[in-house]
């Protein structure tokens, strides 16, 4: 029995704790969640006269700050304990006498199936998912706080098996080591080096060559020496940069390290050709930023694509490859729209700005019905399109890279579910970002999924997220908790280790959080777009006065809703897509409620459209019209700004700034966020930044010191937050600069693109190793994954595209 609960029936708040499930009971709900329970525990806190004193301090407190749900039954009350990060423990309590029992995973499953009248045990039992018995090909950490610091602990795995197992992994490091080319040159050791034995002795010998050359003379004047020993271009540049890249193999032959063994692998040329795999929304680099699915994750994807071809250039010169001419590629893979709607989404192959050989490659669906696949198509609803799409994108890739990729990335949900099949069918390392799980975003999305289907089509997304997870070699994280929560939330990837689909399926061990392929790499931000408001030099001066204009006065029905009375006001700032999660309305209905916040400031939003005839998609409809009541309600209309644009990315950057100048604040309401790129963007310009606290930005900002938390679900609490720091300013102007500089060294520090894929190229080396070492181990994993794509996923995206092709 949970000591929690223990401590609470074994004391006189034993009384106390029917008392608060009368409390629950009185809310006329089944299922609660740790919202409804915190407050009714606070309301009954207050009242409670009998027994022992309860308090957040007492037995039954404790107990309730572990509690994340309880589902209450006629004569028993069933409790979820969260009693640490990563863990869940379930309990069923008796009112009658307080006795308790534990229940197993399928027991919780079946009671939220009975909470939906979805149970039928007649009907025969439900397909369980369980995962967890293919992770024994891998080892796995033992303490939550090591959990997305995958490749740290894998190093050590794998130096250790180096050390105890020697000639098993000696053999496969040399197997792995000759394995390389680059379009049929070898790389890195050649025939003459037969075994692992040989290569230990030629080894030496190599060091002994280039110690006695002087550090900086280049690899072609001794290549061939190298050669003859059985060493191919790959090592260094110099001789220093060979003798140091030898030296690290040969202590790993003597005596393995997981320092050195990263260190080893994060030098080798083995990396040349990338796919970033970004399917759904209208993936471009002008006109697409506002749209429908477009935000975010495309400027994480340019931004790193660029990032990447720069680290990758880098990795040629120092490994000395310079010398054959090599040439590296990276290529996002997205969606081909005939009806591009003025963008360049229609182009088969586009160059990445400011980049030699990064490209974008769209690849149009099949035309099962032409009325349907030739324009946008929602994210929710493109699933049937997907494995066709595979196909086709295969032979694109091919055609590209003249031969495979070595390193494939998948985002979101759908690009993740493509990345599997390209990485089954190509047989390369396969990597996945989430940028969001849309089972965290919508309340009860598992359990009710039947009512959502037709809009979101969750068990078709939720399917995929599960194959695609499992069968990643690397899961990319933003943040620690997008992983594994905190102790008193769950984390997004946490969230499918147990669920219900009732009718569908149960997953009763969908993830192993506890392996190593979770790696927190926070992603960057585009420093040549986005830089601190005080540098006058780097300024796009051109742009001011249009952008004053637009922000403050511009009187343009087509562009704009509202006339500022005093557009002098300390500007709060936003800038989203309008859609519920973002939650810009949130925002202006919480400056609609404080009278006092309005008197001393301006809300200026910039949110894509004014008009709801203009959206083809029905959420972002909903919030355009909610908006306009909210600004009706409070009678904003001369106190906020609204405007419907899309921003060149050049001109966003400056509008930051612009709104730095006039010591305005960002403020990032979503109701969750799963990273956050516009914090670190308004954050590197110098806006204090306000950001949700659901989500990525708990680890971006640091309250109080470089930034703020808000409760966007509060929003007297959030006005209240953002009110005293205007009026800190106005007393203390060093306050706004101390948080403003706050802010520029913190995303300086931690969130720059070459930190992000030094660091990713680093795991896909590391990774791709341990791929290589443990392909074997895996191929009874990714077959079970096979069967849930091909008797779950694919017999519902046919209904999904017979629906489509019926519709027209």
């Amino acid at each position: 029995m949970s000591q929690l609960i223990e401590a609470v029936i074994h004391s006189e708040q034993k009384i106390a704790l029917q008392e608060f499930i009368n409390a629950l009971r009185a809310l006329d709900k089944q299922y609660l969640l740790r919202n409804d329970i915190e407050t009714v525990f606070e309301q009954f806190c207050q009242q409670q006269q009998s027994g022992e004193a309860v308090d957040r301090t007492s037995a039954l407190g404790k107990l309730i700050e572990r509690t994340q749900e309880i589902i209450l039954e006629l004569e028993s009350a069933c409790w979820v304990l969260r009693p640490g990060i990563a863990k869940e423990e379930v309990y069923r309590v008796y009112l009658a006498d307080l006795s308790v029992e534990s229940m197993s995973v399928p027991q919780v499953l079946d009671l939220r199936d009975r909470l939906v009248n979805r149970y039928n045990p007649d009907e025969g039992d439900i397909f369980e998912i369980d995962l967890q018995p293919f992770y024994d090909y891998s080892p796995t950490l033992r303490d939550p706080k090591n959990i997305g610091k995958g490749v740290q602990f894998l190093n050590r795995y794998l130096s250790s098996k180096l050390f105890q197992d020697s000639k098993e992994w000696l053999s496969a490091l040399y197997t792995f080591l000759s394995l390389h080319s680059y379009k049929g040159i070898p790389l890195l050791i050649n025939g003459r080096i037969k075994n692992q034995a040989q290569l230990s002795a030629q080894l030496k010998q190599a060091i002994d060559l280039v110690s006695g050359l002087p550090r900086d003379r280049a690899y072609a004047d001794f290549r061939f020496d190298l050669q003859n020993l059985g060493f191919e271009p790959g090592w260094g540049n110099t001789a220093a940069r060979v003798r140091e890249t030898l030296e690290l193999l040969d202590d790993l032959i003597d005596s393995p390290d997981d320092s050195n063994l990263e260190t080893f692998l994060s030098r080798l040329p083995i990396i040349f050709n990338i796919v970033l795999v970004s399917v759904h929304g209208w993936f471009g680099q002008e006109g697409v930023l506002g749209r429908p699915d477009t935000g975010g994750q495309v400027v994480y994807v340019l931004d790193q694509a660029r990032s990447l071809e720069l680290q990758l250039e880098e990795q040629v010169e120092l490994a000395g490859l310079s010398v054959l001419n090599v040439e590296t590629k990276v290529i996002i893979l997205s969606r081909l729209i005939p009806n591009s709607d003025g963008t360049r989404c229609n182009e088969r192959l586009e160059k990445v700005h400011g980049t030699k050989n990064a490209w974008i490659l769209r690849v149009p669906f099949r035309e099962f019905n032409p009325d349907y696949t030739q324009n946008w198509v929602s994210r929710f609803e493109i699933w049937p399109y997907l494995e066709t799409y595979a196909i086709d994108a295969e032979k694109e890739l091919y055609r590209e890279f003249q031969g495979k990729p070595d390193l494939i990335i998948g985002n979101y949900s759908d690009g993740n579910l493509v990345a599997f099949l390209l990485a089954r069918r190509l047989g390369v390392t396969q990597f996945i970002i989430a940028h969001a799980l849309e089972k965290s975003k919508y309340l009860f999305s598992n359990l009710y999924w039947q009512e959502m289907e037709d809009n979101y089509h969750f068990s078709l997304q939720f399917t995929a997220d599960l194959i695609a997870m499992n069968s990643a070699n690397c899961v990319i994280s933003s943040t620690y908790q997008e992983i594994i929560g905190r102790p008193d939330s769950v984390g997004q990837y946490e969230s499918y280790q147990s669920f219900t689909m009732p009718d569908l399926y149960h997953v009763v061990h969908g993830i192993e959080l506890f392996s190593p392929k979770f790696n927190v790499v926070p992603p960057g931000v585009n420093e040549t777009v986005f830089f601190p408001y005080d540098r006058p030099e780097e300024r796009l001066h051109s742009l001011h006065e249009s952008l004053q204009d637009l922000l403050f006065t511009l009187d343009d029905p087509a562009q704009t809703f509202g006339k500022l009375a005093d557009p002098s006001k300390r500007p709060i700032f936003s800038m989203a897509r309008l859609d519920r999660i973002k939650n810009l309305t949130g925002l202006a209905e919480c400056f609609g409620r404080s009278p006092e916040l309005q008197e001393h400031c301006n809300l200026i939003l910039v949110a894509g459209k004014l008009r709801a005839d203009e959206s083809g998609d029905a959420e972002e409809r909903d919030e355009i019209e909610r908006l306009y009541r909210v600004i009706e309600q409070y009678n904003l209309y001369d106190k906020i700004r609204w405007l419907g644009v899309r921003l060149p990315k050049a001109d966003s950057g400056e509008i930051y700034r612009v709104i730095a100048d006039r010591q305005g604040i960002f403020v990032q309401p979503a109701l969750f966020e799963a990273f956050g790129l516009t914090i670190l963007e308004s954050m590197i310009t110098g806006l204090p930044t306000f950001g949700t606290q659901f989500g990525g930005p708990l680890e971006i900002i640091e309250d109080g010191k470089n930034g703020f938390y808000i409760n966007p679900t509060n929003l007297e609490e959030m006005a209240q937050k953002i009110l005293d720091f205007v009026k800190e300013c106005e007393t203390n102007p060093n306050r706004w600069a101390e948080i403003s500089q706050g802010g520029i060294d913190r995303v300086y520090s931690t969130y720059t693109w070459k930190i992000h894929t030094t660091k990713l190229l680093s795991l896909a080396r590391v990774y791709g190793f341990w791929n290589f070492t443990a392909k074997e181990n895996r191929e009874d994993l990714l077959r079970y994954l096979e069967s849930l794509f091909h008797l779950i996923y694919k017999p519902r995206a046919k209904a999904l595209l017979d629906k489509h092709l019926n519709n027209g």
